[in-house]
């Protein structure tokens, strides 16, 4: 599958573009179906994409009382901690939205790591009853120098060989219990959008057009029926070959 990549000249500029792929998929979704479903990603990328969609020019843009927020991870911390990837898009988004708390699909992170997942494939199976596994219609993630995506780590072989929709995971590295969704999940997406920023992210830029790419999570990332968009900034993309 071939990704699509777009290249943004200022971080702003990305999130911008980001808010809008993000309005064109809640109209679609709820013009067919009547609700739109999307999961969020933590991290400092999609930040300015839920400014832009907290803004008075975009808040009247998506009908929220069908819109229905999900997680693609979580730290193990609870909601109004710091470090919490819910509290993040809370303060920013979802406080300004005219829907109450049952449109939140948070991830319980203040529970212990494993309650925590197998809370939040209950909630998945519940709303998304009869698909296997859930069908988002966006889900919007970000990716690390390192090249994982969602919580999803190089060597996470239990976040990508699973027919669980959610999974605990602790990352040696970085001493953090995590819940996240697995790979088969990201993979029944109906569009998937990366936002990738900074030049420290140039190498996993240029990797995302690398053929039959095995060694970054986020290269794995390629939904059976559905899109992927790689959204990135100038100098996240500066190693990018130019006629690309």
């Amino acid at each position: 599958m071939k990704r699509r990549i777009e290249v943004f000249e200022t971080f702003y500029e990305l999130g911008r573009r980001g808010a809008e792929r993000f309005i064109a998929a809640a109209a679609a979704a709820i013009t067919r179906r009547g609700e739109f479903t999307v999961a969020l990603s933590g991290g400092l990328t999609p930040r300015p994409l839920f400014r832009v969609l907290a803004s008075d020019e975009y808040l009247s843009r998506v009908d929220w009382r069908r819109t229905h927020f999900f997680w693609v991870d979580e730290r193990c911390v609870p909601p109004a901690h710091p470090d919490s990837n819910y509290k993040a898009v809370f303060d920013l988004l979802l406080s300004k939205l005219p829907v109450d708390d049952t449109h939140f699909h948070r991830i319980p992170g203040e529970q212990s790591p494993e309650v925590a997942a197998l809370s939040y494939e209950q909630d998945l199976r519940d709303f998304f009853a009869g698909q296997s596994p859930p069908r988002f219609d966006l889900v919007i993630l970000g990716v690390g120098t390192d090249g994982h995506t969602a919580s999803i780590f190089p060597g996470s072989r239990l976040a990508i060989d699973t027919s669980r929709y959610a999974v605990a995971i602790y990352v040696e590295k970085l001493d953090s219990h995590r819940v996240t969704l697995t790979l088969p999940v990201l993979n029944n997406a109906r569009e998937v959008v990366f936002l990738v920023s900074g030049k420290e992210k140039a190498d996993i830029g240029r990797a995302f057009l690398e053929e039959n790419n095995q060694r970054y999570p986020a290269a794995l990332v390629k939904p059976v029926e559905g899109s992927v968009t790689c959204m990135l900034d100038s100098e996240a993309a500066s190693l990018l070959p130019e006629d690309k």
